[in-house]
């Protein structure tokens, strides 16, 4: 049986304490519906334009632009004019460093989904540009080491701040 992660003191106790602040919470209020997650699959796939993100991912123009607008307002995407000859000035959705950090989760998605939901395997493959190998997600120290989750602590990070609550809060 695979064991959990180690919660350190004062963690150890998941009854005392509640994740408050949660990083992952705070992510899923931006990427946290199919839509989100697949409107950013494509834009890794190099998809620009609105009328390429709706129907590539199968969602209606409504949904596609709300999403758009969210993920535009959360930093994940920006907006950049362009204009074809003859047409008005159209915008579309390019990758910022922000959304770029978020390909290796999303890859992980898609790892997880090969593995465990793909009865006759990976319907795309990942591979390295300059060598044709292989590319997989894993957690991974800063020293190199794979990590398992029976091998993962989780500690307080002393450093860390509360943020200041705002008047209207």
């Amino acid at each position: 049986m695979t064991m959990p992660a180690v919660m350190e003191e004062p963690l150890n106790d998941l009854s005392k304490w509640k994740a408050e602040e949660c990083s992952v919470a705070k992510a899923m209020d931006i990427v946290g519906t199919r839509s989100a997650i697949l409107l950013l699959r494509e834009a890794y796939y190099g998809t620009t334009r609105f009328d390429g993100f709706a129907s590539r991912v199968g969602i209606t123009e409504a949904v596609a632009a709300k999403q758009l607008k969210r993920l535009t307002e959360a930093g994940l995407l920006t907006k950049q004019p362009y204009r074809e000859a003859g047409q008005r000035t159209r915008h579309e959705y390019v990758l910022t460093d922000m959304g770029r950090d978020l390909l290796p989760a999303v890859l992980a998605l898609m790892q997880w989904g090969d593995k465990y939901l793909q009865e006759a395997g990976s319907p795309l493959l990942l591979v390295e540009d300059s060598t044709g190998s292989p590319v997989r997600v894993e957690v991974r120290s800063e020293a190199g080491n794979e990590v398992e989750l029976e091998q993962l602590r989780v500690r307080f990070n002393r450093n860390w701040r509360r943020p200041k609550r705002r008047e209207s809060d």
